[in-house]
């Protein structure tokens, strides 16, 4: 039995994030997006690392970045 490759990674540069809380408010507002599975930001890099179900709408990762007060550069 082999491990379901049903899902999408995908690597977003956000600019503005600088501690913890910062990586939380961009993994909560994007975390609440349909069919995301996981989502792991890291403020030292600035890379946000989401899991979905399928392929998402860069403009509707654009708008949980901008809720959470940042700015989503693009991919990586």
């Amino acid at each position: 039995m082999t491990a379901p490759t049903d899902t999408v990674t995908a690597v977003y540069q956000v600019s503005g994030m600088s501690c913890g809380h910062c990586e939380g408010s961009v993994s909560g507002e994007i975390s609440q997006l349909d069919g995301v599975s996981s989502v792991k930001a890291v403020a030292s890099t600035g890379e946000v690392t989401v899991v979905s179900a399928a392929a998402l709408d860069e403009e509707a990762v654009r708008a949980a970045v901008d809720e959470a007060g940042f700015e989503l550069v693009g991919r990586v």
